[in-house]
């Protein structure tokens, strides 16, 4: 199946196979007690054809943290099976426009006024935000706006202790155009912004696409990333035998490096959606 963007998804005949292929919640498996070095989440998206409340359910019993990617109506959710919303949507943008064009900016701030408060009463940590695309703009104007924009709205997620993150994205083939494709990009943007509450969200699969060098690239930037985010390369299917990167050598790198935050698996199952989250799961248990 071909590559799988979380706009696309609804489109796509895999929202079929999903549907067909969805097993009924089984109270008897045993809840799974996890290493805790990677704290393991799941991107509703993913699972459409799942509520929400049974994906965190099951993501309890199989020993993940949280589900990513929630809407503000959605953020206690989780709460009511001892997980958290590990990311949200505050009105962040969109992919393709967001905090590269000054004119977005004042959306933003207003979204993440209303949004980043719930956030924090809910124990969300992170929301989510996005460079926007290029449309014939530099990267330097793209990096100086962004940083603009940031700063703005910076002191908003320090308040609230709520961190804000830029995602990267590949451009080669799902998100022709974007602008924060490559981690030197957002690391700049990051660090010039300096402050603790604004971070990286560092795609695996993205940046594999893009980039590869995955170990050496999270060691040396780790300080600069808030969130991670998995899925099979290529296609974004499952973490299985079928896929270039190695994920459990990547998720050791990830662990020894300290990272205390959440890795959320964002990949699109092509055969039992619970089941293949729970191998992953397995997988990215070091």
């Amino acid at each position: 199946m071909g590559n799988l963007t979380r706009r696309a998804l609804l489109r796509s005949s895999v929202v079929g196979v999903a549907a067909t292929a969805l097993p009924a919640f089984s109270a008897s498996i045993e809840t799974a007690a996890r290493k805790g070095r990677i704290r393991q989440s799941v991107c509703q998206w993913c699972y459409p054809h799942i509520p929400v409340d049974q994906l965190a359910e099951y993501a309890a019993k199989i020993g993940l943290r949280g589900i990513d990617l929630l809407q503000p109506d959605e953020y206690e959710i989780p709460r009511r099976y001892g997980l958290v919303c590990t990311m949200g949507y505050a009105g962040g943008g969109d992919i393709g426009k967001a905090l590269n064009r000054v004119e977005n900016h004042a959306a933003i701030e207003q979204a993440f006024r209303t949004n980043i408060p719930r956030a924090a009463k809910a124990g969300v940590p992170n929301v989510i935000t996005f460079s926007g695309n290029r449309a014939g703009m530099s990267d330097d104007e793209g990096a100086r706006n962004t940083i603009a924009g940031l700063n703005r709205v910076k002191k908003i997620a320090e308040d609230h202790g709520v961190t804000i993150c830029l995602e990267l994205l590949n451009s080669k083939r799902d998100h022709h155009d974007y602008m924060c494709n490559h981690t030197a990009w957002g690391v700049r943007v990051v660090e010039e912004v300096n402050s603790p509450n604004v971070k990286l969200l560092y795609d695996i699969y993205h940046m594999q696409i893009m980039e590869g060098d995955l170990i050496a690239t999270i060691r040396a930037n780790i300080q600069s990333i808030g969130h991670f985010h998995t899925g099979g390369v290529p296609g974004r299917h499952e973490l299985d035998g079928t896929q270039e990167v190695q994920w459990d050598g990547v998720m050791r790198a990830i662990a020894d490096a300290g990272f205390k935050g959440y890795v959320a698996h964002e990949f699109v199952p092509t055969g039992d959606p619970l089941e293949s989250l729970r191998k992953a799961a397995e997988l990215c248990d070091v």
